[in-house]
């Protein structure tokens, strides 16, 4: 299947190492990638502040970019769910658009990794991706739960994940919540990363890189040893 590789501006800019693991991923299943080269920004931003009226421009690049791909896929779950929810003249597009857990689980019904990653990892369930694209409904409130990232990392040789007590609790991100609410956003985030170390984790994985920079700018001013390391790295790695 022909996939268009849609990459978002801070991944492109500050976490290229995602971008590639997810080529390689995309490739390792079979599928024909490309990356346009002239892909920017979805617009999420800019809607986010108000200023949707003002992202025609994105919206029809994105459009030029990626309407003759079988597929789109992205490394995002904030991004991939704008496009869906938010893409104006593109209705074919945002049909085919698919966060990349999803589209390994949904699409190429992936049911083994050859990956290993033998570390003890907490597991950030990102908002976009569990309220939005319905990729983990982890209360009671559901029977039985479910988390698809979950399920692919279960399938990564070595990796022990723990237990969170509050596991689809919000980091505090929210795009541009941190700028204006900064405040509530790091104490927020600070009880996120509380959370993982009270649980022994060497590492916070989740399916969006915007949250894991905001624990990581957290871990770093706390120096702690913790690390961030987006899913599509640990689901690439040999250990």
């Amino acid at each position: 299947m022909r996939v268009g590789l849609f990459i978002p501006c801070y991944v492109d800019q500050m976490y290229p190492q995602v971008g590639i693991a997810t080529l390689h991923l995309l490739e390792k299943y079979g599928c024909e990638v490309e990356y346009p080269a002239d892909q920017t920004c979805c617009g999420q931003p800019m809607a986010n502040s108000g200023f949707e009226h003002l992202t025609q421009g994105c919206n029809d690049l994105f459009i030029k970019n990626f309407s003759e791909f079988e597929y789109i896929v992205c490394p995002s779950g904030s991004c991939t769910l704008h496009i869906k929810d938010h893409l104006h003249g593109g209705d074919g597009i945002r049909k085919k658009i698919y966060e990349l857990v999803e589209f390994l689980t949904d699409v190429l019904k992936v049911e083994s990794l050859d990956a290993s990653f033998p570390h003890k990892v907490g597991l950030h369930q990102s908002c976009h991706g569990q309220r939005g694209l319905k990729m983990s409904q982890m209360t009671e409130l559901v029977a039985p739960p479910f988390s698809k990232p979950e399920k692919l990392l279960k399938m990564v040789k070595g990796i022990e994940l723990i237990e969170l007590t509050r596991k689809d609790e919000c980091c505090g991100f929210g795009g541009t919540f941190c700028v204006a609410e900064e405040a509530v956003s790091v104490k927020m985030g600070k009880d996120r990363v509380a959370d993982h170390i009270h649980h022994g984790a060497e590492y916070i994985t989740g399916a969006d890189m915007s949250c894991l920079m905001h624990l990581e700018g957290i871990l770093r001013r706390q120096k702690s040893p913790i690390r961030v390391k987006h899913i599509a790295e640990i689901l690439d790695s040999k250990g």
